[in-house]
């Protein structure tokens, strides 16, 4: 087992469960990432604060330094007085929070109806080789159902965060980790650990030294 897997176990033994979606997660991300895609992330409420989270995580580092290479330095540094500000961009593992442009999501809620808030999104970002995780601790968020769904169709891969039961959204999943509690609280504090393991883990495979 991966250090990172059994350092979550070891914290969280409650998690133990999980691992190995955990670890099928990871490894899906790192084909995407490989493979020059993109990950789109949804959820509401905690789960929309969560989504927000992972890109941070991602799009910037999180635990490891992600330089970039001298030549492209170089070509930032031309006519620029400043020759130091280009240092201090790092290298960015693209994701993008479905939850996170109120403009076009309130236009979509307007428009369309709520239910498709993140559909209609995925529609449009969407594209083969790139992921989804829907964030739902009941796994019954008709919004996320309607994303995963959409992104199936379009040949993304479909990752669900959710509580014990999956909820309805288990059949569009294709990894699923579902912690093993009921209340949303407890969900949460346990969806934390876990996309930071999964983070942490992506962000070493890419630019560890």
């Amino acid at each position: 087992m991966d250090v990172m897997l059994e350092e979550l176990q070891e914290a969280y033994p409650d998690l133990a469960p999980t691992i190995p979606m955990v670890e099928q997660a990871f490894l899906a991300m790192v084909r995407v990432y490989r493979g020059g895609g993109k990950l789109l992330i949804c959820g509401n409420g905690g789960s929309a604060a969560d989504s927000e989270h992972i890109v941070g995580e991602l799009m910037k580092g999180c635990g490891l330094p992600r330089k970039l290479e001298h030549a492209t330095l170089e070509q930032l540094n031309q006519g620029d007085g400043d020759e130091n500000w280009g240092s201090r961009l790092q290298k960015a593992l693209p994701a993008i929070s479905l939850s996170a442009h109120s403009a076009l999501m309130t236009a979509i809620v307007n428009d369309q109806g709520s239910d498709l808030l993140f559909a209609q999104q995925v529609l449009g970002y969407g594209r083969v080789g790139d992921a989804l995780i829907g964030i739902s601790t009941s796994g019954n968020a008709i919004d996320v159902i309607r994303a995963l769904r959409v992104a199936k169709m379009q040949g993304l891969v479909t990752i669900g965060l959710s509580g014990r039961s999956g909820g309805n959204m288990r059949p569009w999943c294709d990894i699923l980790v579902a912690v093993p509690y009921d209340s949303t609280q407890k969900i949460q504090e346990r969806h934390l650990p876990i996309y930071h393991t999964l983070c942490l883990m992506v962000e070493r495979e890419f630019f560890a030294s």
